[in-house]
């Protein structure tokens, strides 16, 4: 055990700790025996406990370091050696010398806490990537330990330092090679690359991997990235990459295995993501301590201020040293940032924590809508992509400021602790005030959560209302629905949001107010109280510590009111969520799937025995019953039925999407999908084909010919480069086809389902897929396939036909069987159609061996091998190439990291300051005036609260002279008065802010955006992702509608506090303003040099959010494809990985702004340190006042935290501004055509129907070639005009020209004698009704999908119904024209939708009506009813235009228009074309079996 000896001078002043002999120090034993000691101890422990966490088989192994480093260990290695050995000669100086020194054991401590910390650098050193933190910490403390100890020895021996020089010498030898070697440690180890090293191009190393601990505390390791920023635009490719426990795998992975746990998402979000968030309560109520410090220091300074003047004045003995006060102040300004450190170390978590809540929510809500169930998709798109924009960023929100609600209830408690101290009982006169307050809060808190719920359903209903406008806009343009549409989003945004929006802002005024007018009323009561029942005077000294402590009492006041709401708005949001993660997943059992190995010819690849399936678990009536099913290897089976039967069910059931109650379904193999309405993803053609799998380019040659696709590939640009929009929207309904064909070939499953894939494509095509792909000698021959189909014509190479009716297997059997069967549907349906072509809705049945002609079979196969023929042209050739190909193989995604923005077009993004402009049209969206009054209101308010702490001042300082309490009524008066018109203007500014100009630009900017929008042109909806659009309408509307807003107030505020603080400071102390210049000029630096790269990183974020909701809208529209080729894992990566990316952008954008606070509060401190040592100078000089110290001191406290503030919430309303800047983007789209042109609607237009073309050219885009050419065509009334052509001939552009969805690039078309491009769209295109080839629902009712203006009576809707053979079908659901259509309108057939927008075109009763292959997926007997509609008495005075891909259903029209390459090739009737055999129409019937 140590014990303290005499004196080096001889003296024995025990161990102290302060000296008794020596005015203001400490005893050298304590020094030595206690400081010192201490400091060794903790150096010789740590170090050994550091030394066992580097062994090699805990940490990283031992790696080869750089030539550069390695010298750096050896610098490390010898300074630290020296210091060891200077150390030893110290001991032995001491000892054989015979030196008393006061604790000998600290001597001896020394060498032996150094001696594992030599071994602990090289450890260090050669095992991790960062400098060693105990070395770093222990030789500063250190230094400061020894100062101490020298300045006492200093002292003792001032006349005869000789005497002690060696020690003294020896012990700063040791220090100064330890300082040495703290220099060294500050630079990180950097080890050379290994060869196995991956290497990723896209990586950029994360700084934290190597900073220290300096650099962590003070966030320099994103200094580099500023530099950047400040040089150039910064982006994404210069940010760091997420350390392993931010990326979204990691954070979705935990929450996943938490909530598997606990079904509660309360705990799931705490067990997951909790720890750091625990750590960070923890700072942050050791934070709260140290602030409480700084009122109970600033009493001191006051009270040495005090007994220094009283001294002065004779009213005390002597002068206390002037030491005792320069110490406060120093103890405040190492408070101060102690403080800074550990509420930055805070924020930084909690702000991480919130990023990985939002992230782990984002990947769990993707992961379940991949499982989610049928009974779970009640919800929409919209209302998906709301959970996981705004509800998300709402939990993430409340992470950042919810421990307040604990921190600020402890500062509450260490407030009134403290006030007690200094005023007594009178303090809880201010607890009652408290207590009274909390009901009040409870009761506006309550009817905030009641409003924010509400608030969010309107939002998800205005998402949900955007997400179908956006999905639906060509058919909405093409109806000319475009002011219903927006009306109806208009209803609900500023007739519920808005409306609700206004009242959340009176409440959430009044709750501000509140909070900040409970502090005034504590401290006004606490000090009338003290004045009237205290004997003791109020002085400078209780009355400046207390205003001090009411003001730090007022932040978490204030904060509450906005944690409070944040917390309701989460705990909505976890509700919405929880809901959401409970929603019923798809039935893991419906389907038993063994990955048979080596599947021979004939082993059964799908079994259903005495199956029963339904689409809901609550249905009434099974969808499918009944139903047995065999599909063996080689196999191929048609699946016929009419519309609405259950054909498209069957397939959903085989691939899991249908709940199965009887019986049992095997699937022993891979299975590969095409959908009726093909899923086609934004990217290129090939990523579409190839579909994840690996590149194979013979079988993807092979492909891409048995799909017909190479004469489309020559038309496009970059051939399957191409970038097709989201679902393919750039494409024909052919081609879209035919690539969602050409991935399921690619695929190489076991079993093929091919939902009616010939129906979109045309004639001679049909047969060539049929030949070349589905049928007996196609790629898929060796494969089980199952093909729903309405058509006849390729019936004969099926291995097995099978009839569904109404959910239940009618009739099967082979077409032999089928044949003799004469009494059979299947029968009786073939031969009838077979005998009538011009009605049927099919290619008659094809003559036996008929191939398309022009096909060119050795193009089909290029050799794979080098021993393989060029060419293969044997059908024994082909099947033998063909076996030789097995399952495709998985590729998995990549670790190199994706680009923030995907799409045909990149996403818009400005770039440096915000323009001027920005600001200036937002504010004239909120109102000048307004604003003007928000502002002035601000200034008033700040003007009369410092007016309150004026007369304060004068109270105190009359209290100190005259040793009593007077004055009280008036002093108080005048402070309360003050005080409450600074909380009334406060209200005044708040309700200015929030209703007259928030919600004004809300509205106004919201408005003008869709109205932009929906005036765009069809282009822009090709090139722009609906997600992106979703996310401009979600996230950057709720930031103009919430955050900005608060923004804008907190900086005006803390603006007004600035100015009031440096003119207050500046009043008393004018010196003070001489730096006022270099300091704005530097916080101007600062904030610019900040900005630079803020501005850009928040720019970065807002475009990397968008392809998280693109890709969400894109992975929901393609669900059944996803689930069919099992890549719900590959979906999921690729969805982490633009988690990822946004998170990249985001992340640093939060260390940036711990960089920025850090130094700006240092800056801070530094002021109140010049403050407190001025009035120190200056009481020693001349004499001051403690209640003007006391005064300036109390403001100059809150310069840290409010510089701090104005920068941050500059920074925010800088950042949040983008937002309006993105949205203004949208406003100032290039708009269509007017939509209505005054004095130019002709009346009664049109009346006959004549349509004429004359010399008409156009293209897609002004940078694109021509896609139609020199056309010149007469459609005369009532005519019947049939257009066909081969794909790419400009069949769809000819159609899209009349609707002016394209615009004349020169020419004109005429209707009736009108030029259209001289009369509004709407007029337009309300006389033209079109029935397209992809049918477009809508959620709603069936009222409103077939009538969404509301313009026609029940009676014309039911018979519309009735014509095209819908009738029984509605009457039967619940509801009738009332029943529900679910998004998309999922919840009806293809057939069925197809034949709900042939109603809508009966309703209409245009003169003028074209049909887009309109009846495609309805079946043989529906479409002979519907073409004898068109033939008949309805359509008898109308004009006629078909785009037909089956050349049966218009071989009687008038005329027909055969389309190639743009250009006008034939138009004259059936009879003259198919009579001139070098026609084209010839060739094309002759391909179809009609020549």
């Amino acid at each position: 055990m140590a014990t303290c000896r005499t004196t080096y001078d001889g003296a024995h002043e025990g161990w102290g700790p302060v000296s008794r002999l020596r005015e203001f120090d400490l005893t050298p034993c304590f020094e030595e025996g206690i400081l010192l000691s201490t400091l060794l101890v903790l150096l010789l422990v740590v170090s050994l406990f550091r030394l066992w966490a580097t062994k090699p088989e805990i940490a990283e192994p031992t790696r080869t370091l750089t030539t550069r480093s390695a010298s750096v260990l050896k610098a490390k290695l010898v300074f630290l050696g020296a210091a060891f050995s200077v150390s030893l000669a110290n001991i032995a100086f001491v000892a054989f010398g015979h030196i008393r020194v006061p604790v000998f054991q600290s001597y001896i401590l020394e060498p032996l806490a150094l001696l594992p910390a030599i071994f602990l650098t090289h450890a260090n050193h050669k095992r991790t990537r960062t400098s060693s933190s105990t070395l770093l910490l222990f030789w500063p403390t250190y230094t400061v330990a020894l100062l101490i100890w020298g300045r006492t020895l200093a002292t003792i021996y001032s006349g005869n330092i000789s005497d002690i020089i060696v020690p003294l010498a020896l012990h700063f030898g040791v220090l100064l090679f330890g300082l040495f070697s703290f220099a060294l440690e500050l630079i990180a180890p950097k080890f050379e690359l290994d060869i196995d090293d991956e290497v990723d191009e896209t990586h950029v190393e994360n700084p934290v991997i190597s900073a220290n601990i300096f650099s962590r505390w003070s966030f320099g390791y994103m200094t580099p990235t500023l530099k950047k920023g400040a040089k150039d635009y910064i982006t994404d490719k210069d940010l760091p990459s997420l350390l392993k426990e931010d990326q979204a795998a990691e954070l979705g992975q935990k929450l996943t295995d938490a909530l598997a746990k606990r079904k509660s998402l309360y705990l799931g979000l705490a067990v997951a993501y909790g720890k750091p968030f625990a750590f960070a309560l923890f700072l942050k109520l050791v934070q709260d301590c140290l602030s409480f410090l700084q009122p109970q220091f600033l009493r001191w300074l006051l009270s040495f201020i005090t007994d220094y003047q009283d001294a002065r004045e004779g009213l005390l003995g002597e002068r206390p040293t002037p030491l005792i006060g320069f110490s406060y102040a120093l103890l405040m300004f190492l408070a101060s940032v102690l403080q800074t450190i550990i509420l930055h170390q805070y924020f930084q978590r909690v702000f991480e924590t919130g990023l990985r809540v939002r992230a782990g929510l984002v990947t769990v809500i993707y992961q379940k809508s991949l499982r989610i169930s049928n009974d779970g998709q009640g919800r929409s798109t919209g209302e998906v992509v709301s959970l996981m924009s705004v509800d998300s960023t709402r939990l993430q929100e409340f992470c950042t400021y919810g421990l307040i609600i604990i921190s600020g209830t402890f500062q509450i408690i260490l407030a009134f602790v403290s006030l007690y101290n200094l005023l007594g009982w009178s303090a809880f006169v201010g607890v009652a005030i408290m207590v009274f307050s909390i009901p009040l809060n409870a009761f506006t808190a309550n009817i905030l959560k009641k409003l924010q719920l509400k608030q969010m359903k309107s939002r998800d209903k205005r998402t949900k209302m955007m997400s179908e406008l956006l999905n639906n806009i060509k058919s909405i343009k093409l109806y000319a629905w475009d002011y219903a549409f927006m009306n109806r989003v208009m209803r609900v945004r500023n007739d519920e949001e808005l409306k609700n929006l206004r009242k959340i802002g009176i409440v959430g005024s009044l709750n501000s107010s509140l909070w900040s007018g409970i502090p005034f009323l504590v401290a006004f009561s606490s000090f009338a109280t003290a004045a009237y029942i205290s004997p003791t005077p109020l002085t400078a000294d209780i009355i400046f510590p207390a205003i001090s402590l009411f003001m730090l009492l007022q932040f978490p006041l204030a904060m509450f009111a906005m944690v409070i709401s944040n917390l309701i708005e989460a705990i909505v949001s976890v509700k919405r969520i929880s809901s959401f993660l409970d929603s019923e997943e798809l039935q893991t059992d419906a389907r038993d799937v063994i990955l048979k190995e080596n599947i021979q010819d004939g082993d059964e690849v799908l079994s259903i025995a005495n199956a029963e399936f339904y689409w809901s678990k609550d249905g009434k009536e099974p969808t499918l019953q009944d139903i047995n099913l065999t599909v063996r290897k080689g196999e191929l089976i048609a699946v016929l039925g009419q519309v609405g039967a259950g054909k498209s069910s069957l397939l959903s059931a085989i691939i899991g999407a249908m709940r199965r109650t009887e019986g049992k379904i095997g699937v022993y193999g891979t299975v590969a999908y095409v959908p009726q309405n093909p899923w086609i993803m934004s990217g290129t053609i090939k990523d579409n084909i190839l579909f994840s799998h690996h590149y194979d380019e013979t079988f993807y040659n092979l492909v891409l010919d048995a799909c017909a696709l190479r004469p489309d590939l020559a038309l496009l640009s970059h051939g399957d480069m191409t970038e097709v929009g989201e679902k393919g929207i750039t494409l024909s309904g052919g081609q879209r086809a035919r690539v969602a064909l050409a991935r399921a070939i690619y695929a190489r499953a076991d079993l093929v389902l091919l939902d009616d894939v010939l129906a979109a494509v045309d004639a001679h095509v049909a047969r060539h897929i049929y030949d070349h792909v589905v049928g007996p000698d196609g790629l898929l021959a060796t494969k089980a396939r199952i093909l729903v189909t309405n058509s006849i014509s390729f019936l004969t190479g099926c291995s097995n036909i099978v009839l569904i009716r109404r959910g239940i297997i009618l009739e099967s059997g082979s077409f032999e069987t089928i044949m003799s069967n004469n009494h059979g549907e299947i029968q009786k349906l073939i031969r009838e159609h077979t005998r009538a072509p011009s009605s049927g809705a099919s290619t008659p049945f094809p003559r036996t061996g008929e191939v398309t002609p022009q096909e060119d079979n050795s193009t089909l196969v290029p050799s794979p091998t080098n021993d393989s023929p060029p060419s293969l042209s044997t059908i024994e050739e082909k099947l033998k190439r063909r076996n030789s190909y097995g399952r495709s193989q998985i590729k998995l995604p990549t670790r190199s990291r994706l680009p923030i923005s995907e799409g045909i077009q990149q996403e818009h993004s400005e770039k440096g300051r915000v323009k001027s402009s920005v600001y200036r049209r937002y504010i004239e969206a909120c109102s000048t005036s307004g604003f003007a009054l928000f502002i002035a209101a601000i200034v008033v308010a700040q003007a009369f609260s410092i007016l309150s702490n004026f007369a304060l001042r004068s109270w105190s300082e009359d209290n100190r002279q005259t040793r009593e309490n007077r004055g009280i009524t008036k002093y108080l008066a005048l402070s309360g008065i003050a005080q409450l018109l600074s909380v009334f203007f406060f209200a005044i500014a708040t309700v200015a802010l929030l209703l007259l100009c928030a919600l004004r630009s809300s509205k106004q900017l919201h408005d003008n955006m869709l109205n932009s929008l929906i005036h765009a042109p069809l282009s822009f909806f090709e090139q722009t992702p609906t997600g992106r659009v979703l996310n401009i309408f979600s996230k950057d509307i709720y930031n103009i509608d919430s955050v900005l807003p608060r923004t804008i107030q907190s900086m005006f505020r803390t603006m007004a506090t600035c100015i009031g603080i440096i003119i207050v400071i500046g009043i008393f102390f004018p010196i003070f303003l001489v730096v006022v210049p270099p300091l704005a000029w530097f916080y101007v630096r600062v904030m610019t040099y900040y900005l630079d790269t803020s501005r850009e990183l928040k720019r970065l974020d807002a475009v990397s959010r968008s392809p998280i909701f693109a890709w969400f809208s894109e992975s929901i529209a393609g669900l059944s494809t996803i689930r069919a080729f099992g890549q719900e894992e590959i979906f999921l990566t690729n969805h982490k990985k633009k988690v990822d990316a946004n998170q990249i952008c985001y992340m640093p954008s939060v260390l940036i702004n711990r960089w920025l606070a850090v130094r700006l509060e240092f800056v801070g401190t530094c002021i109140i340190f010049v403050v407190s040592n001025l009035a120190l100078v200056a009481l020693i000089t001349t004499g001051v006042d403690a209640a003007l110290v006391g005064l300036v001191l109390s403001y100059a406290l809150n310069t840290t935290s409010a510089l701090n503030w104005v920068v941050r919430s500059a920074s925010d309303v800088e950042q949040n501004i983008v937002s309006v800047e993105r949205i203004l983007h949208y406003v100032e789209l290039k708009p269509e055509a007017p939509y209505e042109i005054p004095d130019t609607e002709p009346k009664s237009w049109p009346t006959a129907g004549e349509v004429k073309f004359v010399d008409y050219a156009t293209k897609y885009r002004p940078e694109l070639d021509l896609v139609l050419k020199d056309i010149n065509v007469t459609v005369n009334a009532k005519e019947k005009i049939g257009i066909c052509g081969r794909t790419g001939s400009g069949k769809s552009s000819f159609l899209l020209a009349l609707f002016r969805i394209l615009e004349a690039t020169q020419g004109g078309i005429e209707i009736d004698g009108v030029d259209i491009s001289k009369i509004g769209l709407r007029n337009l295109r309300s006389a033209i009704s079109i029935v397209p080839q992809s049918p477009d629902l809508f959620e709603g009712t069936l009222r409103e999908n077939i009538d969404p203006v509301g313009t026609y009576q029940d009676a014309d809707i039911w018979r519309a119904l009735e014509q095209v053979r819908l009738k029984e079908f509605v009457e039967g659901l619940e509801g009738g024209l009332e029943a529900t259509v679910k998004e998309g309108g999922s919840s009806l057939s293809a057939g069925q939708r197809q034949l709900l927008c042939f109603a809508r075109a009966l309703l209409r009763k245009t003169k003028i009506l074209v049909l887009d292959e309109a009846t495609s997926a309805v079946d043989l007997d529906t479409d002979k009813a519907i073409q004898e509609i068109i033939r008949g008495p309805e359509f008898a005075d109308v004009t006629l235009l078909t785009i037909a891909h089956r050349l049966n259903t218009i071989i009687d029209y008038d005329r027909i228009l055969v389309l190639g390459s743009g250009r006008v090739v034939e138009f004259d009737s059936p009879k003259v074309l198919l009579d001139k055999k070098d026609s084209q129409f010839y060739s094309l019937a002759l391909e179809a079996g009609l020549a």
